[in-house]
């Protein structure tokens, strides 16, 4: 069994190829082994928790997304005057930048802390450890207005701040997998939960999974708090939006959500081929800016357009094929569609993702380039973009890309 088969079946993501095979490098030679599948049969858990460190994703910082933060503020305060205290869990919580975000945002809001309860829960026991040492660098402080590292934190070393006891003391950490969470121990515990950026490297099969296990985890009148582009799978199984602006937040539909899904085996799939239809093409497109790539012009006029059942074959096929792990065959069918629809930007969004699962990061870029150069408002495609340059650390176009995918979001949401 490969290593990146293994890394999925223990954690549920969607590890690329090259990260697992860097990852076992690492550890091979720090544990002294030769040989990458003598070392993969020699596989503990105690060495399964090393490997898994070397490609979990714990980087945040304090008060990402801050409407999140204050749309749950809104809700405790509305039930502390009802006299109910508000259970809040975040998973995953990486260092533990977001339940202590929540603790300072009701501290701030003047909200007692026999209001709340805080559970934060990681798969990743060195990101645990952080937590609770409640020690943080420079990166951690990249919100615009910074005033609460003087009111909670405390200077230690040069660059660094550790977070007051007393907020400490309000967030308890645990090491756990939200797919093996004790559902039943929880049902509907939480009234709250923070589940931000997680299902961006989950496949469909995990995805709906997961959302299983929140949906349980989470009170019938509870609310949910998503990253924004984890949105659309969160409504296309058992969730509804929420009207807070840019909080991105979600509700369990009345009718109960779907059964859960097996997740062994671990079929590589596109996490974001929804079988939601794109949104409508604007009748005009903007003139590309000089970074964008060339896009094709249009088909010649002499070439009749193929009729939009064989233009839906072909994407439909591509999506079949991309959901049994055959990238290279999905990948022929959108050229094939773009052969007759050279406009088409859900062709060129699947062969972003296609090269994103395949490590191959530049062309997945230039491939959404290419959406959303023909389509302006293609959501799916600038909520990767965003996340794209939040990993190279462009900060400045991941925040403009972001706010571009929330105006589109939020349009959606108040024409339905």
């Amino acid at each position: 069994m490969t290593a990146q088969t293994l890394l999925r079946r223990a954690t549920g993501l969607s590890v690329s190829k090259s990260v697992a095979e860097r990852a076992v490098g690492q550890r091979m030679e720090q544990t002294g082994f030769a040989d990458s599948e003598a070392y993969l049969q020699a596989l503990t858990p105690a060495e399964m928790t090393q490997l898994i460190e070397l490609v979990v994703v714990p980087e945040s910082w304090l008060f990402r997304d801050p409407q999140a933060f204050y749309a749950t503020v809104e809700l405790v305060q509305e039930r502390w005057a009802r006299g109910r205290a508000t259970r809040i869990l975040s998973i995953p919580c990486a260092g533990g930048e977001e339940p202590y975000s929540m603790a300072m945002a009701l501290r701030d809001s003047g909200v007692p802390k026999q209001a709340f309860s805080i559970d934060a829960y990681d798969l990743s026991p060195g990101c645990i450890e952080r937590a609770q040492a409640g020690i943080y660098g420079r990166n951690a402080f990249r919100a615009q207005d910074v005033a609460f590292r003087e009111r909670y934190f405390t200077h230690v070393a040069d660059d660094s701040y550790r977070i007051i006891d007393s907020l400490r003391e309000q967030v308890t950490f645990r090491q756990g997998n939200l797919l093996q969470f004790d559902t039943a121990t929880y049902n509907r515990h939480y009234d709250v939960i923070f589940c931000r950026n997680l299902l961006i490297y989950f496949d469909k099969p995990t995805t709906r999974a997961a959302i299983h296990n929140l949906s349980a985890l989470l009170a019938d009148d509870g609310m949910l708090l998503a990253g924004y582009a984890e949105v659309p799978s969160f409504c296309q199984n058992g969730f509804t939006t929420l009207q807070f602006r840019q909080a991105f937040a979600l509700k369990k539909e009345t009718a109960a959500p779907a059964s859960p899904v097996p997740v062994a085996p671990l079929l590589p799939a596109l996490r974001t081929l929804r079988s939601v239809p794109p949104a409508p093409r604007r009748a005009a497109v903007t003139a590309p800016s000089s970074a964008a790539p060339a896009a094709p012009r249009t088909r010649p006029v002499s070439v009749p357009p193929p009729s939009p059942a064989a233009q839906a074959d072909l994407l439909a096929e591509a999506r079949l094929l991309a959901d049994r792990g055959q990238l290279r065959e999905a990948g022929e069918k959108c050229h094939a569609h773009l052969a007759k629809v050279p406009e088409a930007a859900e062709a060129y969004f699947m062969l972003g993702i296609i090269n994103e699962l395949a490590g191959k990061m530049d062309l997945a870029d230039d491939y959404w380039r290419r959406c959303i150069y023909l389509q302006p408002d293609h959501y799916e495609a600038l909520c990767h973009l965003s996340l794209l340059a939040e990993r190279n650390g462009n900060h400045t176009a991941a925040t403009t890309l972001k706010a571009r995918a929330a105006r589109i979001y939020e349009r959606r949401q108040a024409s339905n």
